[in-house]
């Protein structure tokens, strides 16, 4: 007979953890007891899960005895300092931070794409990938599976909250102080409205693109743009795959979107292409340019899926796919598909 295991929500008051939270009410009851955990300040609150106001734990050893699988948000210092612990109480991990993403001995899943990664974890931990390349990955999977992926290239169009909720309050911070005037018709009036108050940005990002989003590394990439790179290749096992990528922060709330080029080991169809992607799970194709129906950020924020459209083949290459692609970063890009690996780790919690 089968038993429900214990989980462990390890930063349910963040903006991720609110999503976790409203995902574990909606999907099906697989769990036992839940646990809420987040800072000592945040311990004490009452958070609504399953219908049950559940207390919130303050996060210290105590709270992983008993848990089966924890489910972490927390920030890369925060994970890389608590996973450990959790996993050396045999607790499995599922981690949303880059603290293990990289790491050889933790696997890297999107259960779209590669869910038997999930059973090998050698250190009782698994990582689930950023939010700019969860938001496209599932669509480019799926195409690989069927053409054999050669190279990729990609602009990004990320939501502020990416940014944390700073990032959206900067937002709308900006707006009220750009609504209703004639701000954005002279160089720098934009710059001079908003003065200091960018936030977690370099630049206002409110009647704005910033072309820019995380941190410096070699040669003026940023880390958002390495994470596309190098987390596309642990996913879809193409160590040698090439990938470019630019990052940009656009004024949109919540839904990342990215144009990719895809460039195959054959000659693709557009017609093959949109049967693959209109069949694949946790994809929705919506492309009819003619109707004017192609996926924005407006249309698939609070959703599940990665969104395609555009699919037009290369002018100039036959083997290479043009696409469109949006995804919800809030919930297929952090906090859908850390439980959907969840989900995937509790069904080996069984007794015969």
């Amino acid at each position: 007979m089968s038993r429900k295991p214990t989980l462990a929500v390890v930063g349910a008051t963040g903006a991720v953890g609110t999503v976790m939270l409203q995902i574990l009410s909606q999907h099906a009851d697989i769990w036992g007891e839940i646990r809420l955990v987040a800072s000592p300040r945040s311990a004490g609150r009452k958070l609504a899960v399953r219908g049950e106001e559940i207390e919130v734990l303050a996060l210290s050893e105590e709270v992983f005895d008993g848990v089966d699988v924890a489910m972490f948000d927390v920030p890369d210092e925060v994970s890389a300092q608590w996973a450990p612990v959790a996993a050396a109480k045999g607790v499995v991990v599922v981690d949303n931070s880059a603290a293990f993403r990289m790491d050889p001995d933790v696997p890297l899943v999107v259960p779209e794409v590669n869910p038997h990664a999930a059973r090998v974890r050698p250190r009782g931990i698994v990582a689930n990938p950023n939010c700019t390349t969860l938001s496209m990955i599932v669509a480019v999977g799926a195409l690989h599976a069927e053409f054999g992926l050669r190279e990729l290239i990609v602009s990004s169009y990320q939501a502020v909250s990416g940014a944390g909720r700073d990032g959206v309050d900067t937002l709308r911070r900006q707006l009220k102080l750009v609504a209703g005037s004639e701000l954005g018709t002279s160089p720098g009036d934009v710059r001079r409205a908003v003065g200091d108050d960018t936030g977690p940005f370099p630049e206002p990002v409110a009647l704005n693109v910033v072309p820019w989003a995380g941190s410096l590394k070699d040669d003026g990439w940023s880390s958002e743009e390495m994470k596309v790179r190098d987390e596309s290749r642990k996913i879809l096992g193409l160590p040698g795959l090439r990938v470019a990528a630019t990052c940009v922060r656009v004024p949109v709330v919540t839904t990342h979107s990215l144009t990719v080029h895809a460039r195959f080991e054959d000659e693709v169809t557009v017609d093959r292409a949109r049967e693959i992607l209109a069949t694949a799970p946790g994809v929705v194709l919506f492309d009819d340019p003619a109707a004017g129906e192609f996926p924005t950020p407006a249309d698939v924020v609070g959703t599940d899926p990665t969104w395609v459209g555009r699919v037009r083949r290369s002018l100039d290459d036959p083997t290479a796919l043009e696409l469109f692609v949006c995804g919800d970063n809030l919930r297929k890009g952090a906090a859908l598909n850390t439980a959907q690996i969840a989900e995937l780790v509790a069904g080996e919690f069984t007794t015969g």
